[in-house]
Parts: structure tokens; sequence; C-alpha cells
């Protein structure tokens, strides 16, 4: 697969700011892909579909349910708008070891056969300790997210090309490689947010030997 195209391909931010007086952290990402929006939308919101390109979801995937990504986040639909001419929208609480995030997904349709997705993730400031903040970086979210929409990718693209056990790729040489060139681009908009950029490189390299198997997580 092109690891440096998808790499390539994706933009990335990081903002330190407020919403509705609380301090949050808010990171962003976005990806032009060749499918028109109802397919999209599709993929991203049928559990069927979810559970090809992602991980394996069960629950109401409707306004006001509740949904369970298998071993990982849970929570609540918030908003959700399908398709009516150009755009469609969901977001969701995102649950996940005791703590309360927002995720929004939203689609532009920009022609008939191609679409651009963006993804916000929303968590308070203070869920993750500064000390942890700057030792791991936007990268400890961030590179699962860039595998997601990875696997998006391949699933409306080249769905042969998808691992058949994407835990052992992540661990070889193609994940390796993706994964660092992922982290690299999250020290980018870690810093460009206004941290030090050898704090910045440093947090990249940390979570990039966790996310390979080289170094475990500790809080």
């Amino acid at each position: 697969m092109d690891i440096d195209s998808q790499v390539a391909g994706v933009q990335r931010a990081v903002s330190s700011t407020e919403r509705d007086g609380i301090a949050v952290r808010v990171q962003s990402l976005a990806q032009r892909y060749p499918s028109p929006l109802d397919d999209v939308w599709d993929a991203v919101t049928s559990a069927e579909r979810i559970g090809r390109w992602f991980l394996p979801v069960e629950g109401d995937l409707a306004l006001g349910g509740r949904y369970q990504l298998q071993g990982n986040a849970g929570g609540t639909v918030l908003e959700c708008e399908p398709p009516g001419t150009e755009r469609a929208h969901f977001r969701v609480t995102w649950e996940f070891g005791g703590g309360v995030s927002w995720l929004t997904v939203r689609l532009h349709a920009e022609d008939a056969d191609s679409t651009r997705l963006e993804l916000e993730h929303v968590a308070p400031a203070d869920s993750v300790p500064e000390e942890l903040w700057n030792r791991f970086g936007p990268g400890a979210t961030g590179l699962g997210w860039d595998a997601a929409l990875l696997g998006l990718n391949l699933h409306l693209t080249a769905p042969d090309q998808r691992p058949d056990d994407p835990m052992a790729w992540q661990l070889g040489p193609e994940g390796k490689r993706f994964n660092r060139l992922a982290a690299d681009r999250w020290a980018l908009a870690h810093a460009a947010d206004g941290a030090d950029p050898e704090v910045a490189r440093a947090a990249a390299d940390a979570v990039y030997a966790v996310y390979v198997g080289e170094a475990p997580f500790e809080m």
C-alpha cells in the first residue's frame, strides 16, 4: 500500500482553546476520498461497514442512541444529519476509561465522485495531565485516528489491501513506517500549537515506540 501518499494526504491540526468556558484540546484530521458522499456516509454510519474498516460496533446508531465499539469507546449520538445536498455530519460522545470527550465527523461533497471527511476530537484539557501530554503529545490519540482514516481509505478504494491482522501489520515494517511518518506529522501540529519543537519531537518518538511495541505505555 502507498503509505507515503496516505500520510501526506491527511491534514492534521492541534488547537488548545476554550469551549463553553472549558479549556479543551482539539485534534482535527481531514482527508479526501474518491467516493460519492452517500457512499462515504454509509461507510461511517453503517454498523456492518464500520466493522469492516474500523472496529465492530453494537448499539443504536441513530440520534439519541447508545453505541459501543468493541474493546474501545462507547457513547451517545448527539447529532445526526444525513446527506441532504452536499453535506452531512454526526456528533457523538466518546467515552473511554472513565473520561468523556466529543467526536464530530463532517462530510462535504467536493463533486459527484469525491468527498472530504473532517474528523474533530475535542477533549477537556484536564482529562490528560500536562506531564502526560508533554510526554506523548497529540499522537497518543492521533495515531489511532490516522489508522482509522487509513482503514477507511482501503475500505473505499482497495479493500483487498486491508491486512487480515491489523495489529500484526502495525508491528511489522509497513506499519512501523506508517506510524513513524504519522507521528512526525503530529509533532509538527503539536509545535504549531505552541509546543517547544524539541518537546514535540520527543513526544512523537515516545508515542511511536508505544504504538509499534518497542516501549510500554506508562502513566
